[in-house]
């Protein structure tokens, strides 16, 4: 089971603040395919990764039990 954390617009495109997936050993990019797929949006590519807290990129691994943030582009000024 990998648990998803969703921020800013991603959550309100999934209506939840997080999502939980039963997979393991999926890459982040396959992980990213299936919840698009799953909940009909889009995860954009402008999205930093974290895994347990540290950033990773999309052909890292996660397992059964990690923590995927999908963290949104922060603008400000």
């Amino acid at each position: 089971m990998i648990t998803v954390l969703l921020f800013a617009h991603l959550q309100e495109a999934f209506g939840k603040e997080r999502v939980v997936v039963e997979q393991e050993n999926i890459t982040i990019s396959d992980l990213k395919a299936l919840l698009e797929e799953t909940y009909n949006v889009t995860i954009s590519p402008s999205n930093m990764i974290a895994v347990n807290e540290e950033y990773a990129e999309d052909e890292e691994v996660v397992q059964s039990g990690d923590t995927v943030a999908f963290i949104p582009p922060v603008s400000g000024g």
